[in-house]
């Protein structure tokens, strides 16, 4: 079956409005269709993941391959995606705009947008920048489709700012600018994120569930998160997997971690009969 964009988009908001849904992350067409035939409703693609996959550091891409990866992520699953699209690969409001509109362009259903620079001594943009930013996203969602989902994070606790009080009041003032969901990735504790959900509510809250032990889907639902994104932690655990063995093979001469990878057969299975949208 065909899922069209607008279809997608549209499946995607109505997500967002009662309950909590995991979004997983998948770098590369492959994960993609494993996690859409493990039965999950929605999926986001990951900046780190997909950079380790071409041999390079998160925040090494260009617009242009990243726009050209979530084109193929989205033309090859039938589940809607949401765009980890970094700072939008641009400064100045209307540059993040003309970006936003080729990531719809591309079939996103949704897109993050960071106020995080890129600069060292300045990690963060000045907040009235950083709202402007996320108003000029909002602006160019709407001339192609309002029901794609526009996420804007604030990304103080992942750049040395741990201020709760800062974070709240930036994802604040980007829920006025037009954000329909905010993420602040980084919170610890379930203090730190029941007061984020109720300083936006009614406004939906992205987690990013990481490291073990973590969270449970339970627990966060329980907070009022309304979704749940793991980031590059599933890129990442298979990279464990590829390391463990490839270590073993160096340093023993022996190959007992191969038992541990997933069945070829079952692989096989998944992917032999693609969708393509």
């Amino acid at each position: 079956m065909t899922v069209s964009a607008a279809e997608k988009r549209v499946v995607f908001r109505k997500l967002h409005q009662a309950g909590c849904f995991v979004l997983p992350n998948p770098w590369d067409l492959g994960s993609a269709r494993l996690l859409q035939s493990l039965g999950f409703k929605a999926l986001a693609s990951t900046s780190a993941g997909f950079a380790w996959s071409t041999g390079r550091a998160d925040y090494g891409l260009t617009c242009d391959e990243v726009v050209g990866h979530l084109r193929q992520l989205c033309a090859g699953t039938e589940l809607p995606l949401n765009a980890d699209f970094e700072n939008g690969f641009a400064d100045a409001p209307q540059a993040v705009a003309a970006n936003v509109t080729r990531a719809l362009e591309a079939g996103v259903a949704g897109l993050s947008i960071e106020n995080r620079s890129g600069t060292s001594g300045q990690p963060l943009y000045d907040d009235a920048l950083a709202a402007a930013r996320i108003a000029a996203a909002r602006a160019a969602i709407d001339a192609v489709d309002g029901n794609a989902v526009l996420v804007a994070r604030c990304e103080g606790f992942l750049v040395g700012e741990a201020d709760l009080a800062a974070t709240i009041r930036r994802l604040v003032s980007f829920a006025e600018a037009g954000a329909d969901c905010l993420y602040a990735p980084g919170l610890k504790t379930k203090q730190q994120i029941a007061e984020v959900v109720q300083a936006v509510a009614p406004k939906p809250v992205n987690v990013l569930v990481g490291n073990a032990p973590g969270f449970s889907v339970a627990e966060l639902a329980e907070l009022g998160v309304r979704r749940i994104s793991v980031g590059g932690a599933l890129a990442r655990a298979a990279w464990g997997g590829f390391m463990r063995a490839a270590r073993e093979i160096a340093d023993l001469g022996t190959f007992s971690e191969f038992a541990n990878g997933y069945p070829g057969s079952e692989l096989q299975k998944v992917l032999a009969h693609p969708h393509t949208s």
